[in-house]
């Protein structure tokens, strides 16, 4: 069936969550909806394409500069809607679970699993704070649940924002803050000329509201 709305985000739980609470409120005899996981770059260009109404990112501040250049050649735009600071996610068997916070030289061990965005994509287009800083262990994934799974398995970690709630997956994992001044800027992408669908105006007001609960500042 032909989609009637989807969103295309980076591997991040709170816009998972955001959509399926709109999918419930909305409720229907029959949808045909989508969510898709995709790169930086796979956001940009199914939004540009109409592929997904919206698109879900996370923009450093240190980088967005290049990021936002990268949209605007697309004819797209970002909307901020939450500041966040940068989390370290790692299992309740990590010995440094317990910390306050965590730098990254404390984790200097330890395997670090991120998300892979392609072998040409620029650094600013990463989805993990601080990805530009060397690692001795490094272990690439293309799927959520399987980096989640990892780093329980290898007592790794990875940087996000922090926001684990209502996903069975989440819930293996625990949030400390990075000891960093690097901000996330959790928002939204759309086309420049975009009036958005009815569905797609309740899943951003939605999505602020989520974002309002549970992004944390240090």
């Amino acid at each position: 069936m032909e989609t009637s709305f989807s969103v295309s985000g980076q591997h991040y739980l709170f816009n998972v969550q955001t959509f399926a609470h709109v999918v419930l409120a909305l409720g229907g005899d029959s949808y045909a909806y989508a969510f898709r996981d995709r790169t930086t770059q796979g956001v940009i260009d199914d939004v540009a394409d109409g592929t997904s109404e919206i698109g879900v990112i996370a923009e450093m501040s240190t980088t967005k500069d290049s990021v936002n250049a990268a949209l605007d050649a697309a004819g797209l735009k970002f909307i901020e809607l939450k500041e966040s600071s940068p989390y370290v996610a790692l299992p309740a068997s990590h010995p440094l679970v317990h910390a306050k916070s965590l730098s990254l030289e404390q984790l200097g061990d330890w395997p670090y699993l991120y998300f892979e965005q392609g072998d040409d994509a620029p650094i600013s287009f990463y989805e993990e704070a601080l990805a530009e800083v060397p690692r001795s262990k490094t272990i690439v994934c293309t799927d959520r649940a399987s980096l989640s799974e990892l780093i329980v398995a290898l007592n790794g970690y990875t940087i996000t924002s922090g926001i684990l709630v209502g996903i069975s997956d989440g819930s293996f994992l625990h949030a400390l803050p990075l000891e960093t001044d690097v901000k996330l800027l959790l928002g939204i992408v759309v086309r420049k000329d975009a009036e958005l669908s009815e569905t797609a105006q309740k899943y951003v007001e939605r999505l602020k509201t989520n974002l309002e609960r549970y992004a944390r500042l240090r």
